[in-house]
């Protein structure tokens, strides 16, 4: 999958689209997923423009499972969902839809399906208020 600089993430990263952010650092910002499978999803997304995990940097893969770990502790302390997955997709048959690499913080509760993926948007309100209680749970940088 070719890296296209249009794509939403690469948009919401120069500012053009708007976004929640729960976390940003020097390589990776968090965000609410605005099309989310349960409620609290979250995106972890690498500054760097690459579509895939096979040409993400050492660093950036690091930096992007340290941003994911702590987003993960923040939902996790936020929500109190009894389990969080964490997924990273590459490639269309994969089920990957953005070329930019990006990881999902999912809450999942036991007998709750996921949402289809881009199924509908979020209510705003509510997706402003479960950023808010991420924000304020995240763990300091470690």
């Amino acid at each position: 999958m070719a890296y296209d600089p249009q794509n939403p993430f690469a948009r919401i990263l120069r500012g053009e689209l708007p976004s929640l952010r729960v976390y940003e650092d020097d390589v990776t910002v968090a965000l609410m997923d605005i099309m989310p499978q349960a409620d609290g999803h979250v995106l972890v997304l690498t500054k760097e423009p690459v579509a895939e995990i096979f040409e993400l940097s050492t660093e950036g893969a690091a930096a992007c499972m340290r941003t994911a770990r702590q987003v993960a502790r923040a939902v996790k302390a936020a929500l109190d969902p009894p389990g969080v997955m964490i997924v990273q997709l590459n490639g269309s048959a994969a089920g990957q839809t953005v070329p930019h690499v990006h990881f999902h913080v999912i809450p999942r509760h036991s007998g709750l399906e996921l949402k289809l993926h881009a199924a509908g948007s979020a209510d705003m309100a509510q997706l402003r208020d479960f950023a808010d209680r991420i924000r304020a749970a995240m763990p300091e940088d470690e």
